[in-house]
C-alpha cells in the first residue's frame, strides 16, 4: 500500500471515530498509525485538525488534507532527511492577524505558519489550513493551501516572491 493510500485510510477511519464521539487525538491512534504519521513527518495532533475541521465543517477534504501533508512529507524526506525538527514555534511567535506585508493583512501570519508546517514546527494548537489561512487564501486568488505551502518552499525564504506571486493573482 502507497503512504497516500494509508493516509486515506487513516482519515477516513477517524473521521467516522470523531461522527461517533471520539474526541481525543491522544487515543486515537494505534502504534502502526503513529509510526506512519512519524514516518510522513506528522504529528498526531495536526492530523487530527483535519479531521476536526473536516466533520464539523466540511473542509478541508480529505484530496485536500491530503496534498497538504504530501508537501509536509516532500519536504521531510528532501530537506530534512527524514529527521524532525526539535523546534516548535508557540502562538506568540506568530505575527498578529492584523500585520501587513506590502499592505496584505495576514500575510506575515500565513507566511510563519506555512514555513513551520513544512518543517513540522507548529505547536500543536497551532494549524496550517486553518479558517483564517483558508479565507486569505480564498480572498487572495483562491489559492489551494498545498500550492500556497510549494511557493513558500520554492521562495527559500524570500517572502518578496510569495509577495510578488500572491500580488500576480
Amino acid at each position: 500500500m502507497n503512504w497516500n493510500d494509508t493516509f486515506c485510510e487513516m482519515f477516513e477511519k477517524c473521521s467516522a471515530a470523531y461522527q461517533a464521539g471520539d474526541f481525543d487525538f491522544n487515543t486515537s491512534y494505534t502504534d502502526d498509525e503513529l509510526s506512519f504519521l512519524a514516518s510522513i513527518g506528522y504529528k498526531k495532533r495536526e492530523f487530527f485538525d483535519f479531521i476536526e475541521d473536516f466533520v464539523d465543517e466540511k473542509v478541508p477534504s480529505m484530496s485536500t488534507a491530503l496534498l497538504i501533508a504530501a508537501v509536509r512529507r516532500d519536504y521531510f524526506l528532501v530537506e530534512q532527511g527524514g529527521k524532525p525538527s526539535e523546534k516548535e514555534i508557540s502562538k506568540d511567535d506568530l505575527p498578529t492577524f492584523g500585520d501587513e506585508l506590502d499592505g496584505i493583512n495576514y500575510l506575515p501570519r500565513i507566511l510563519v505558519k506555512a514555513r513551520a508546517k513544512l518543517k513540522g514546527e507548529l505547536d500543536p494548537d497551532i494549524m496550517f489550513g486553518c479558517g483564517g489561512d483558508r479565507k486569505f487564501l480564498s480572498k487572495h486568488g483562491n489559492i489551494p493551501a498545498a500550492d500556497f505551502l510549494r511557493r513558500v518552499w520554492a521562495s527559500g525564504g524570500d517572502d518578496s516572491k510569495v509577495l510578488e506571486w500572491i500580488k500576480s493573482l
